[in-house]
């Protein structure tokens, strides 16, 4: 899939948002059934994610559906499938044969939110439940209040199961968690930072104001692409497995491995810019 550094939530039962959210700087909307919708609204908010997905949208549109435990989680399945939504959000991911149930009855990817201790427990179950399970994310408010946890940082070796469990699977690198102190730009930048430095890709936002920090953190730098374009352009004609280069720094295949992979994600930015 494209890389996606900024996921705006939209509240399904607010759908003239959509097109606000469509015109701005967001790689990809999540209209959200489920935590942002009033239990008498769900159904309407539903009727009206399908209708708004019979229409052409600039940018991919992912779902964030009820819990299949809920009394809406099927449903929603049902009123998506075959729909043109880009995939799903399924939350409360714990129980692997439920994440392949998502992907089966509607027939689109499964992003799944690992939100308890169980689901964390089987981050790589879910996340080899079926080749429709798309990416892995922790939904941290809910899996600190189950974990009893009192401050973000002690959700740090979770943070570190979902990266681990995510590329053991073979999926993308993980996109964090929603920052929910929308004033706090300066944690946001703090806390994104540090976690695309620890093998995460992307964020959640709940606000418009939050999408430019994300968008430039996991925006590779300019410098570092030149350098790994270098890299890679030096193990042309050479036999040798490792080397060093003009400046004295051994190169061997991971580290090209790493180069390839900063090259192909600032050329896919690149063409996502172009084709905007």
């Amino acid at each position: 899939m494209e890389p996606i550094r900024s996921w705006l939530y939209v509240p399904a039962h607010r759908i003239e948002l959509l097109g606000k959210a469509m015109s701005g700087q967001t790689d990809a909307v999540v209209l959200d059934l489920e935590d942002a919708v009033p239990a008498d609204a769900k159904r309407p908010a539903r009727d009206r994610v399908t209708e708004a997905l019979t229409r052409r949208w600039p940018k991919p549109i992912w779902v964030r559906v009820n819990s299949l435990e809920s009394p809406w989680g099927r449903a929603d399945l049902a009123a998506l499938a075959g729909s043109a939504a880009a995939g799903l959000r399924l939350p409360k991911a714990e129980d692997p044969d439920l994440v392949r149930a998502a992907v089966q009855e509607s027939g689109l990817a499964v992003h799944a939110i690992i939100e308890s201790a169980l689901g964390v427990e089987n981050a790589y179950r879910i996340a080899t439940a079926h080749p429709g399970v798309a990416l892995l994310s922790l939904g941290e408010a809910d899996l600190m209040a189950d974990l009893r946890l009192g401050e973000l940082g002690a959700l740090d070796w979770a943070r570190q199961r979902i990266v681990n469990a995510s590329r053991a699977a073979g999926l993308p690198s993980p996109p964090l968690a929603a920052w929910t102190d929308v004033a706090d730009v300066a944690g946001l930048a703090a806390d994104t930072r540090a976690a695309g430095r620890r093998g995460f890709f992307g964020r959640s936002v709940l606000h418009p104001t939050q999408v430019g920090v994300v968008n430039q953190i996991f925006t590779p730098d300019p410098g570092e692409v030149a350098a790994a374009r270098a890299r890679l352009a030096g193990q042309v004609g050479r036999d040798a497995a490792a080397w060093l280069d003009e400046q004295g720094r051994f190169v061997d295949a991971a580290l090209l491995a790493n180069a390839r992979w900063l090259v192909d994600l600032a050329d896919a930015l690149a063409r996502k810019e172009a084709d905007a």
